[in-house]
């Protein structure tokens, strides 16, 4: 979910939780088409790991991407600052090998437990401190671990955002290698044409 860090869209406060009902309306967000949901499911194939593993989804929304990875194998643990968002995830994954907690995407309330990859969309560019949050994020993670980030900058007259090479220069101390991987062209992705900067990180630690 695209906010400032003091959870608000173009200065204004956004109620995420009176946001849930209509969240999945996005065609990134729900992805109720089929190509759209097709799209997300290749490259979350090619973003996590190949075999099953443990995944953290942070500000997992109504955890659409917890669901295509939930159908790849994988255990999810997502996390959303929203209850109600957390509530539209729980439903929406019932009867998989998932959990949903309420709780901030910098500080996520998973005590001792460590992952084989954090994935965050659309998150960390909305967080007071970018680089923390990475190094906490890094910490979560098992060796040989992974953060899958999917970012982007938003907007012509006053964009937000975080560009990719700011990104890359925030990781460099923390991971063995990165991945760029450019979004703005593949409109499967997003339901329509875009021309602003998105795109996603992969970088192993």
């Amino acid at each position: 979910m695209a906010t400032d860090g003091d959870g608000t869209v173009a200065g204004a406060p956004v109620d995420w939780d009176a946001q849930a009902a209509v969240f999945d309306d996005e065609p990134d967000h729900g992805l109720r088409d089929p190509g759209v949901r097709a799209a997300w499911a290749e490259r979350l194939r090619g973003w996590l790991p190949g075999r099953p593993a443990e995944i953290l989804d942070l500000g997992c929304g109504t955890g659409s991407l917890s669901l295509l990875a939930a159908e790849q194998g994988h255990w999810v643990t997502g996390v959303d600052l929203s209850p109600a968002m957390v509530e539209r995830a729980r439903a929406k994954l019932a009867g998989r090998d998932a959990v949903f907690l309420t709780g901030d995407a910098a500080h996520p309330p998973v005590g001792e437990q460590r992952f084989d990859a954090v994935l965050v969309r659309h998150v960390l560019w909305a967080l007071p401190d970018p680089a923390r949050a990475l190094r906490h994020w890094r910490g979560l993670l098992r060796p040989e671990g992974r953060l899958v980030l999917v970012e982007g900058v938003w907007g012509s007259v006053t964009p937000v955002g975080i560009p990719a090479d700011r990104l890359l220069t925030l990781l460099t101390p923390l991971a063995r290698d990165t991945r760029l991987d450019r979004l703005s062209a593949d409109a499967r992705l997003w339901g329509r044409e875009v021309d602003d900067e998105r795109y996603a990180v992969v970088a192993r630690v």
